[in-house]
């Protein structure tokens, strides 16, 4: 198995549709060689029957074919629903035009490989589009409290949609308390977060003061960011946005 199929996402399933069966029969041999599971069609009747029955994760489609082309077919999934609508789509075909391959693209393929190829090429090809198209996890919910949302990927606060500007140093005690989302954190916690620690235990309150005229209307009365005499700070955040 190469590289390349090895750094695809496991056991992604390919549909093949060229009606010529010879390259048919030899791109399904290559690609299950490599690691993938294989499907195929002579058309793109039949590529639609199967598309009924099973999810895809790339097709792998003949420009020329007999009824409708390669690009009418991929011209047709885009505009229909999901998730066909956003199917990753190589085309292969003879047509090496500038026009033809844009006529190509503008249909929505993600990528275009003229014939003849070399089957290496073609698998790093698919290799690279399922790289691209693979869904990320989930990104981390925005955590908000009051008129304030906090993206704790970004490391980006926002107040009603407009972005509030963080030093690096309440950027980080801010995460620090979305991170523990309504518990108390103490002082040392909050300080070890820095690789000067002592400076930084020295500095956490004027750090919690700063946020305070950013978060709060009236600082002096905090309603979000609250200090607990003796033990530390935490952050009242929305209950569905306390972050695992």
């Amino acid at each position: 198995m190469s590289l390349a199929a090895r750094a695809a996402p496991k056991g992604a399933h390919i549909l093949i549709v060229d009606d010529d069966r010879r390259i048919r029969a030899l791109l399904a041999r290559y690609l299950a060689a490599e690691g993938y599971l294989v499907s195929a069609a002579a058309n793109a009747e039949e590529a639609t029957g199967r598309l009924r029955d099973f999810a895809f994760d790339l097709i792998v489609l003949d420009v020329m074919m007999p009824g409708e082309s390669g690009t009418q077919f991929a011209a047709r999934l885009r505009q229909g629903p999901e998730p066909l609508r956003s199917a990753p789509i190589l085309m292969l075909t003879a047509l090496t035009e500038t026009a033809n391959r844009v006529e190509g693209l503008e249909a929505g393929v993600d990528d275009y490989l003229a014939k003849p190829f070399d089957p290496r090429e073609l698998s790093l090809r698919i290799a690279s589009i399922l790289r691209r198209v693979r869904r990320p996890a989930p990104p981390d919910p925005l955590v908000r409290f009051g008129a304030f949302a906090y993206d704790p990927a970004r490391g980006e606060l926002s107040r009603d949609g407009a972005p509030v500007r963080l030093t690096t140093r309440e950027r980080d005690v801010l995460q620090t308390l979305v991170h523990h989302a309504g518990a108390i954190v103490s002082r040392e916690t909050l300080a070890a977060r820095a690789s000067e620690q002592k400076a930084a235990e020295r500095t956490v309150d004027v750090e919690i003061a700063r946020l305070r005229r950013k978060i709060e209307t009236d600082p002096n009365a905090p309603r979000h960011l609250q200090t607990v005499r003796g033990q530390g700070y935490r952050l009242l955040v929305e209950r569905s946005t306390v972050l695992h």
